[in-house]
């Protein structure tokens, strides 16, 4: 049985990405007292889903009226009310509004459903010309033709957060309030789960430390599979990126630019102030890498830390670059990279308590939209540890094996671009890879 919890308790939270440091950041601020954090790299980790120049943030009304939607719109707030209010994170959000596309009949009819219909219908223009889409932004950004693209402006009320500078605000107010912070190989390194009598009691680290908690939160994102059995209900699923470098003149033009997104071909945002880089993304249900389980039937995809991306990845995005900025299109890669998330087969976070580990939290199950709720995950996380989770949430995070009975690594959850279906590392191996050769 677990020991009872208090201010005072050890709390050991394995991962110090998005998930692990806000945990730590909603830990501190409710008085704990005995905090430690155990990542395998200095904090931003160069292998984070949050150590990123930009990510989308959006607002919006949920207007289903059921408990996926009360969930989905309640999340929302939280974060936007920590983007909007919170000093750790306000100064990172940036508010220029937004607009979504599509190229196809079902994309297009997908996107009014998902994003339009959602939300407040009447906050947005819709984008029907290529002079509409140009429109949205200051002459000579869109210079493409955006063949078949239907869309909708949303000017304000949404747009993007610098990701990397948001997460190590997040890591160095923890640390102020007291949260340890244990990096680095082989000190931070978790090799395994430290297991008494069927309980987690902590973990060990690559040096062969022993951590004792009496509370451990498993936040590791994708890598969390390498630690614990999640019985099927976690995909890690990378997606891919690429930079390409402007000059100062064209980084002040790019400023404050609405977010892009189209939905089965790329995004992009305003270029980086301290780089001058401009960030791409090719739009896919995303990339898995297949490995087979020795006494499982079911293979499992195991993250592989690259900094380039398939070269089918690189032709994606040059594509979109050409049908919305041909002038910019075939400038070199400044850096690229595999950004590795974790599906659940819903898209629900996975937050609860281990049913066989009565003193393990699991945290996990981000779905490629997790990094937006850094400003308030924490909180929810620290309401699961505290076993105050809306009955709601708990419903929706909890352990759910039941759904993941049968193989689903083909199913693309709703996403589209690059044919509409999952993609495998493995192809890459006869196609190639980027070539770019900096690291973050």
């Amino acid at each position: 049985m677990a020991s009872e919890l208090s201010t005072q308790s050890k709390i050991l939270i394995l991962g110090g990405g998005t998930w692990g440091c806000s945990t730590a950041l909603h830990l501190a601020r409710r008085g704990y007292t005995n905090v430690t954090v155990l990542d395998a790299h200095p904090i931003p980790s160069p292998i984070s889903a949050g150590n990123d120049v930009n990510k989308i943030v959006e607002q919006g009304c949920f207007t289903d009226g059921d408990d996926e939607a009360a969930v989905a719109q309640t999340l929302l707030n939280a974060a936007n009310q920590g983007w909007e209010k919170d000093p750790v994170f306000k100064p990172y959000f940036h508010d220029t509004g937004y607009i979504v596309a599509g190229s196809s009949p079902e994309s297009i009819e997908r996107l009014v459903e998902r994003e339009i219909r959602h939300h407040d219908p009447e906050s947005f223009q819709k984008l029907t010309t290529a002079e509409d889409f140009r429109s949205t932004m200051p002459a000579g950004v869109l210079t493409g033709d955006f063949p078949g693209w239907e869309g909708y402006y949303k000017s304000s009320g949404a747009g993007w957060v610098h990701a990397r500078k948001a997460l190590v605000s997040c890591y160095n107010e923890g640390k102020r309030l007291g949260v340890t912070f244990i990096t680095g190989s082989p000190e931070g390194k978790v090799a395994k789960l430290l297991l008494k009598d069927g309980d987690v009691t902590g973990a060990v680290t690559a040096d062969g430390k022993e951590h004792l908690a009496d509370r451990t939160v498993l936040a590791m994102g994708a890598s969390a599979p390498q630690l614990l059995d999640f019985e099927n209900q976690l995909r890690p699923t990378a997606w891919t990126l690429g930079h390409i470098a402007m000059t100062e003149e064209e980084t002040k033009l790019y400023k404050d630019l609405p977010v892009l997104f189209n939905i089965e071909k790329g995004f992009f945002m305003e270029p980086d102030e301290d780089r001058h880089e401009l960030k791409l993304c090719d739009e896919h249900p995303g990339y898995c890498n297949w490995v087979e389980q020795p006494g499982s039937a079911l293979p499992q995809s195991v993250p592989v830390t690259k900094n380039e991306v398939p070269a089918s990845s690189e032709r994606r995005m040059r594509e979109f670059m050409h049908e919305v900025m041909p002038h910019l299109a075939e400038r070199p890669f400044t850096f690229a990279r595999m950004c590795w998330c974790a599906d659940t087969p819903n898209r629900a976070f996975l937050i609860t308590y281990h049913p066989r580990h009565a003193s393990l939290v699991v945290a996990a199950g981000d779905s490629g939209h997790g990094f937006m709720h850094i400003p308030s995950i924490g909180g929810f996380i620290v309401d699961c540890l505290e076993k105050k989770l809306d009955a709601k949430f708990a419903k929706s995070w909890r352990w759910r094996p039941e759904t993941a009975r049968e193989f689903w690594g083909n199913d693309k959850l709703d996403r589209f671009g690059a044919g509409n279906k999952m993609l495998d590392v493995k192809e890459t191996e006869t196609e190639g890879w980027t070539s770019i050769g900096r690291s973050l």
